[in-house]
């Protein structure tokens, strides 16, 4: 992703009561210096106050907000840990979004990296960058719907100064001791590939904001993508073999599990969500609909209706040539989002 552009030194941590300059000189000897984040009394550590209360308590045994760390309870299982950045401009328009819309983005594509490899979203914490005139309490209240709805509280973070928005969520997720996580690396030949919904409604989403024409299931779509936690850990514990979100692009996406497990692919359908378009279905990405790969699609289809959840949909097959990458007998065109940086 492409680094955020470097700010002032003023910082200020959402898990301490204390935090640093860059320059090693105490927060609140710079905190209200230029470049700190504005609040209610235009320094951070009000700013600190204010978003404490959009976000829950621990329970008890815990400590999140007001301290150096977080003190989290032990574990049982394997813990999942992922990070995601999100940059203004680069993953969210602000032209046509909201700040809350791109907070909720930043934490759902975090949590949708748990769901992929089923597991149970845990805690998280976030760290945000952003201009003095940033409005933070209307960023966090998308941070802190979208935790709630995916049961994933925001545990502490950081503040900076910064001449772009950027957010970044560290997330954590259970996976019980019932079989492990679900990776990537697992498809064999032979296996069924499915898809949790059809594809492209956020890329469609943002088409239609763009063009000043919004159609709501659309637009809902791109505002506030929803991880498949649930779908998840039911295809985990349905036997899947792999499995991955689509987050870059079906085709981007379908691709790195593909290289990953040693396989090529066979796609036989493109599950194209209502208002979109077969290219933006194979390469919009941030659908977090999750691909599966299973070698008993019946058992996965009973698993996914005994839960209550709308049953899969086929996308094709696994093969054993690695080299394969078709759908309805013709290539599949490179498409996809990647970010890009210079030759080390």
């Amino acid at each position: 992703m492409r680094p955020p552009k470097s700010g002032t030194t003023a910082r200020g941590r959402l898990g301490t009561s204390r935090g640093q300059g860059g320059d090693g000189a105490a927060a609140d000897d710079v905190g209200g210096g230029p470049g700190t984040a504005p609040g209610p009394a235009g320094g951070e550590f009000a700013v600190i106050a204010g978003l404490r209360g959009l976000l829950p308590g621990p329970p008890p045994g815990e400590t999140w907000i007001g301290d150096d760390a977080a003190v989290l309870a032990p574990v049982a299982g394997p813990l999942l840990l992922t990070t995601d950045l999100a940059v203004a401009g680069v993953h969210a328009d602000l032209s046509v979004l909201g700040l809350d819309d791109l907070g909720w983005r930043a934490f759902a594509a975090a949590v949708s990296d748990v769901a992929a490899m089923g597991g149970r979203a845990h805690r998280a914490v976030v760290a945000v960058a952003a201009p003095p005139d940033t409005d933070l309490v209307l960023l966090y209240r998308g941070i802190a719907a979208c935790a709630g709805e995916h049961g994933c509280p925001v545990v502490g973070g950081d503040l900076s100064g910064a001449r772009e928005v950027v957010v970044a969520v560290t997330a954590t997720g259970l996976v019980p001791e019932d079989g492990g996580p679900l990776r990537r690396d697992g498809a064999r030949p032979g296996d069924t590939l499915l898809v949790t919904g059809p594809l492209g409604a956020s890329a469609a989403g943002l088409r239609v904001l763009r063009a000043g024409a919004p159609e709501a299931h659309l637009v809902e779509a791109h505002r506030r993508p929803r991880a498949r936690l649930r779908e998840g850990e039911v295809a985990r514990l349905a036997g899947c073999s792999a499995a991955i979100d689509v987050s870059d692009g079906l085709a981007a996406d379908l691709g790195h599990l593909a290289e990953a497990s040693g396989v090529g692919y066979r796609l036989d359908v493109l599950p194209v969500a209502p208002g979109a378009t077969p290219e933006e279905a194979l390469g919009g990405g941030e659908d977090y609909e999750l691909v599966l790969a299973t070698p008993d699609p019946d058992a996965l289809a009973a698993a996914f209706a005994a839960a209550g959840l709308r049953a899969p949909l086929r996308l094709g097959v696994c093969t054993a040539d690695g080299a394969q990458r078709t759908l309805a007998g013709e290539p599949v065109p490179a498409a996809g989002f990647e970010h890009r940086f210079a030759a080390p």
